[in-house]
């Protein structure tokens, strides 16, 4: 049976949603704003109507870049923006008082050139103040009518229930994908339980799965992954061998490594939906082309079993940026 459109806050979508980030920021070398326009166009017309972005991508630029390209056209898809993470020259800090989420909200709509967002985000966990302050704040945006519903990124399940307990969550977004499993721990039991959509960002393990890296020390300084635990030295040779051999086997079922990861994340659940990012058309074109094709029992067992938190060498994140993540981790 294929898969069909899933709702994020009663509202349906197309499950495979656009992470706009790679517009700005993090990975290889941020297109033009006339290239990253016209993605976006082209993003709507093949059918994404779920965007997501933040105010850090770009610091600005990536929401500046959604509003000045799809302002005639917000009704057409349901809007993301994330608040919580501020950078100041070269100070990065984590902020989600009150008062902050607030400005920041006013200057998201601003630069989003919108009078809502859809869904927004804590973009982290501020262990110094409450979640449930937080969650407060902005319930008051939502009936204030700024935002449509609340989310939560990189955070627990327990942080789930206590952030629930002040305003219904509507989604809670965390990488997943074969190579990283820690949402199976207990939140996306958590989010099936309360109603929250689980949204999955890097569902192509930040590229690995998609059949377009080979040699990570070929990345530009600037790209997040350079210097990666998974992305470098014998763990990355270890973890390019379990790639060929997924390769191999999306070639067997006739679509393309992307396509099966994504599949893959997707068959996890029907409270699931993904936000794969790219900067590169032919993938914003490949990464929607299946959307409702679902993977079989035998072949998601199968690559299952290849690439799992036991065979994948490396951890996600380095110690440091780990430290900011509120998300279980195995033992």
């Amino acid at each position: 049976m294929p898969i069909t459109s899933r709702a994020i806050n009663g509202r349906l979508t197309n499950p495979v949603g656009l992470g706009c980030m790679s517009l700005s920021w993090a990975y290889n070398t941020p297109p033009s704003d006339e290239d990253g326009a016209k993605l976006l166009r082209r993003a709507l017309d093949l059918g994404y109507d779920h965007l997501d972005t933040a105010r850090i991508y770009g610091l600005g630029h990536n929401e500046t870049l959604i509003g000045k390209t799809l302002r005639e056209n917000r009704s057409k898809f349901f809007l993301a923006s994330k608040t919580g993470i501020f950078v100041e020259g070269k100070a990065r800090r984590i902020d989600c008082r009150p008062e902050m989420i607030k400005a920041a909200c006013e200057e998201s709509l601003k630069l989003l050139q919108t009078d809502h967002i859809d869904l927004y985000y804590l973009h982290r966990r501020d262990f110094t103040v409450p979640i449930e302050e937080s969650v407060g704040a902005l319930a008051e945006l939502v009936k204030e009518g700024k935002i449509g519903s609340i989310g939560l990124s990189e955070m627990s399940a327990e942080t789930l229930r206590k952030a629930s307990a002040v305003h219904p969550i509507a989604a809670m977004q965390t990488e997943y994908s074969l190579t990283t499993r820690n949402p199976e721990i207990a939140v996306l039991d958590a989010c099936r339980e309360l109603g929250t959509t689980f949204v999955a960002f890097s569902p192509v393990a930040r590229g690995m799965l998609a059949n377009g890296l080979r040699d990570p020390e070929s990345l530009p300084d600037r790209d997040l992954r350079k210097g990666w635990p998974r992305f470098t030295g014998e763990n990355w040779a270890h973890n390019l061998a379990l790639v060929d051999q997924f390769n191999a086997i999306a070639a067997e079922q006739g679509v393309t490594p992307a396509q099966l990861s994504l599949a893959w994340v997707l068959s996890r659940g029907d409270h699931i939906v993904t936000i794969p990012g790219t900067a590169v058309m032919a993938h914003l074109e490949e990464n929607i082309a299946r959307w409702d094709w679902e993977i079989p029992a035998d072949v998601s067992a199968r690559v299952d079993a290849l690439i799992n938190r036991h065979t994948v060498a490396g951890t996600r994140y380095p110690a440091a940026q780990q430290g900011t993540i509120d998300t279980e981790e195995f033992a």
